[in-house]
């Protein structure tokens, strides 16, 4: 199956929470055949407000990476938000990922691939798909395994973004993984009071509607109980969701 999969929960809350986590992807793979990435940051260096949760920085949430990829066998994908960071979590990571905002910081970009692992770029949410070729030529210059592009809304007015699907098309013109962030896409950026806000029920439209432009791979930020969560709370997905949502993605 070449389509990539990713998934796990928007921060490092615990260590619990990556257990459990990592017991359902490590289920899912068993039973659908699949090959999910273990998603979840260090440190969300991005938040609205100074007072929200972050994570327990790098040299820690690393280590706790570290441990789930040992216990479980499952690659992982994690953002970096300086390019300092890219090194020590190359040697953790199979996959960096550079933050929306920051898709277009040239210093970042050449880090993250001159680790030699694969980069993935999520779309600003004010670029087109077409703005998208030139952080792939940083990254490809600089020496990255791969390059993927992540599809994850614009801006439409104030805290609010729509997802033009045609994005999906257009982006696998430039690299042939484009991957469709579904809960991300689904965000009220900064619109719930000094935190970012979302809807949930439309992640799986989401997934499927990307499906039908093309979309090689999926995102899911996911929690056992996302009200829960200490970040990205609104949009992400029920945990226990993901397996029925992933059995229909996968259906050619």
């Amino acid at each position: 199956m070449n389509c990539k999969i990713i998934a796990g929960p928007c921060v490092i809350e615990s260590a619990e929470l990556l257990d459990a986590v990592a017991q359902k992807l490590v289920f899912i793979n068993r039973k659908l055949g699949t090959d999910i990435i273990f998603k979840a940051s260090f440190d969300k260096a991005n938040r609205t407000s100074i007072h929200s949760f972050r994570g327990p920085g790098m040299e820690k949430g690393l280590q706790m990476l570290a441990d789930v990829k040992a216990k479980y066998g499952l690659r992982i994908l994690t953002d970096i938000h300086e390019s300092w960071q890219a090194e020590p979590t190359g040697c953790v990571a199979d996959v960096l990922q550079i933050p929306a905002f920051l898709c277009r910081q040239t210093d970042l970009l050449v880090a993250a691939a001159r680790t030699g692992k694969t980069v993935n770029i999520k779309k600003a949410q004010f670029l087109s798909a077409a703005d998208m070729r030139y952080p792939v030529e940083k990254a490809h210059e600089a020496g990255a395994a791969g390059v993927w592009l992540t599809e994850r809304g614009n801006i439409y007015g104030y805290n609010n973004l729509v997802v033009d699907f045609r994005n999906i098309t257009d982006m696998l013109g430039i690299v042939p993984t484009v991957i469709m962030d579904c809960t991300h896409s689904v965000q009220r950026p900064g619109g719930a009071g000094g935190k970012t806000g979302g809807d949930r029920r439309f992640v799986a439209p989401m997934a499927l509607a990307a499906k039908a432009f093309g979309a090689t791979g999926w995102f899911f930020e996911v929690h056992p109980d996302p009200d829960r969560g200490l970040s990205d709370a609104a949009n992400m997905l029920e945990l226990d969701k993901l397996e029925a949502l992933v059995a229909q993605l996968i259906q050619p």
